[in-house]
């Protein structure tokens, strides 16, 4: 049987026994070959595809938290601080007012049905200096009918007069999560998973749930193609029977370009019903669907206010953020899914939650050891250095949020955090001292699915205002790369057969018009994706 071999001008391998080649040989999807033309000859009769033959090849990208969210969050109004190009390329920008954003509210609602919710998403008051979005403005924009606007940490929202009603959370203000004003009454801001679901449920509607919707797939999938990922993950699955029926169905499809790794939603579950139910579906496993990862949340959002920091807490004094479920129950969650054998994904924004989930993993592993768990902290946005050695100790993976320090950085600097905690915001290069594997993330639709951009993030740790944070911290081009291929695939337990190219491997790839590591630093996001490569089948970017 003759083989495909692919020509490049290089090829970067990820392969430490191999760094570089020039061809890869490509037979049944999976890898036969990577080295030299001549190298490559002895492997029987082939067909030479020189189309990249001046482009760079390395592995496809490995995205270890996003969210199929992305594919179903622009059926909504975007109200995002930065500019942001939608799954066809077309460009929304940012709005810089609260004003500009009740406009484009407006403006959003007159091709709406009348009965139809007005939802829109991406909306971030930190950067508005202290001036909030509140019921009473989007009274103003509908009276009557139901508005919703989720913020860009998906950890809060906020929403009108008419669907506080509708929702019946006009009559429980003062429960976990609804805001209320001088006066006692609500004020349309919904913080975390109890209070956001009322809204929710009172549309019998859950977004994480559309993800799973076919066409919401094949979105998510032509987002990830442009970028050159190739293994994609969605992080926050409800993981129903129809939505497992249908990643089933899609991810089979030839045309998808992309392999998906759902991780099950724990918190909607009882524990015993959840390793039930990711058992299951392990049953549904394929070449391009794999489950069989848990997330759980344990606290929201540093700009939100809302994730849960030690001691002193908020540079700016505020409150402490919220568990979205008892410290205790979150304990026995881990205790549960690690004694079941599953690897858990744990939300972790704050240190306090950082801390607490060490503490589960730590008598998890007492009480069931269990070599190679590879449980991974996500996030972990400020993880001091006792709990890094302490990480490094207990065989735990961290998948920082690299995009923070662009996105974020200013307001921790200046607001939330201060100059101390800002020096170790995503602290990768000490993660990397001690020998911790780590991945970096963009958790896309927060911020936007592009793993160029997050490497440059982990290796500049330049903010939107040009402030460095933490020099460092910064790492190299070469390990960046690392992160987005072959150690992101290390956390989602699929190292064997992807996140490299070498022998026996699919043979996933993104193409590159340049090599990253020549290109000046600041050009590196912008490097273009000429085409990805899933299991040898070339899906070209238009």
């Amino acid at each position: 049987m003759s083989c495909r071999i692919f020509s490049a001008r290089r090829v970067m391998t990820m392969n430490p026994s191999q760094p570089e080649a020039t061809h890869v040989a490509v037979r049944e999807g999976r890898i036969l070959g990577v080295g030299t033309l001549d190298s490559l000859a002895t492997l029987g009769e082939y067909e030479l595809d020189e189309r990249f033959a001046d482009h760079v090849l390395m592995p496809g990208f490995v995205e270890g938290h996003s969210h199929a969210l992305e594919g179903v969050m622009w059926n909504y109004c975007y109200t995002g601080y930065f500019e942001r190009l939608d799954p066809e390329g077309q460009s929304w920008p940012g709005l810089k007012s609260i004003a500009a954003v009740i406009e484009r509210l407006q403006h959003w609602q007159r091709d709406l049905d009348s009965q139809a919710p007005l939802i829109a998403w991406g909306f971030d008051p930190i950067y508005f200096d202290g001036e909030r979005l509140d019921r009473h403005d989007l009274d103003a924009v509908a009276a009557e009918r139901p508005v919703v606007v989720l913020h860009a940490n998906l950890h809060m929202m906020t929403v009108n007069s008419a669907m506080l009603r509708l929702s019946g959370l006009d009559r429980h203000a003062g429960i976990d999560g609804v805001l209320q004003d001088d006066a006692g009454q609500p004020t349309g801001e919904l913080l975390e998973m109890a209070a956001m679901h009322a809204v929710f449920d009172t549309f019998n509607e859950d977004l994480f749930e559309k993800a799973n919707d076919p066409e919401t797939l094949r979105r998510y999938a032509r987002v990830a193609r442009r970028t050159g990922v190739t293994t994609l993950t969605d992080l926050h699955n409800p993981m129903s029977d129809e939505g497992i029926a249908t990643m089933t169905t899609v991810t089979a499809e030839p045309s998808l370009p992309i392999r998906l790794v759902p991780a099950l939603r724990a918190l909607t579950h009882v524990p015993m019903e959840g390793v039930e139910r990711v058992m299951a579906a392990r049953e549904h496993n394929h070449d391009k669907l794999h489950f069989g990862l848990v997330k759980l949340m344990t606290d929201g959002s540093i700009q939100g206010h809302t994730a849960r920091l030690k001691w002193p807490g908020y540079h700016d004094g505020a409150p402490n953020g919220m568990w979205n479920a008892t410290p205790e129950a979150l304990t026995d969650m881990v205790h549960q899914y690690h004694q079941a054998g599953l690897q858990l994904h744990i939300h972790t924004n704050g240190d306090e939650a950082v801390e607490l989930m060490l503490d589960a993993i730590e008598s998890a592993q007492a009480l069931w050891p269990r070599p190679d768990h590879r449980h991974t902290l996500q996030h972990c946005q400020i993880i001091d250095h006792a709990q890094l050695r302490r990480a490094a100790r207990l065989g735990v993976c961290l998948n920082m949020f690299a995009n923070h320090l662009y996105y974020w950085g200013d307001i921790h600097y200046e607001r939330t955090l201060g100059h101390e905690r800002c020096q170790r915001l995503e602290p990768l290069a000490s993660a990397d001292r001690l020998g911790i594997p780590i991945a970096a993330h963009c958790d896309a639709p927060v911020t936007p699915l592009a793993p160029l951009f997050t490497a440059w993030c982990a290796i500049a740790r330049r903010t939107a205002n040009g402030r460095v944070l933490g020099k460092q911290e910064a790492i190299t081009v070469e390990r960046a790369l690392r992160m987005i291929t072959l150690d992101a695939a290390w956390t989602l337990r699929l190292d064997h057969c992807v996140g490299s190219l070498e022998i026996g491997k699919f043979a996933d790839m993104a193409v590159l018009a340049e090599d990253p590591r020549e290109v000046e630093i600041d050009a590196l996001p912008k490097l273009r994706v000429v085409a990805t490569v899933l299991g040898g089948e070339v899906f070209a970017n238009e």
